[in-house]
């Protein structure tokens, strides 16, 4: 598949990007370029191949989904510049 500059042209206008006249030919030729490397990449065999998350072999931790408060509640108010009776303590901004 090639992209011509009337093809750029409407791929920039869709894309909301303004590209002068004289950009055309040189964003043509980056599409295709693009292109090529896709055309590249279908071309090698992953026939068996596992999809994977990451390079090393390695399994995400597991836990129990279970809902609770926390029970940080002095932990997380230690951080505050101003707290008062267990809340955080923020200065009054409507009259």
């Amino acid at each position: 598949m090639s992209i011509d500059e009337s093809t750029a042209a409407k791929v920039a206008k869709l894309a909301r990007i303004k590209v002068e006249e004289d950009a055309l030919p040189a964003l043509a030729q980056e599409f295709n370029a693009v292109l090529g490397f896709i055309e590249q990449l279908n071309e090698v065999d992953v026939e068996g191949v596992e999809p994977m998350v990451s390079v090393t072999p390695m399994r995400l931790k597991r836990r129990a989904d279970v809902v609770n408060d926390g029970d940080q509640q002095d932990k997380v108010l230690k951080n505050a510049p101003d707290a008062r009776e267990g809340f955080f303590a923020v200065p009054k901004v409507v009259e």
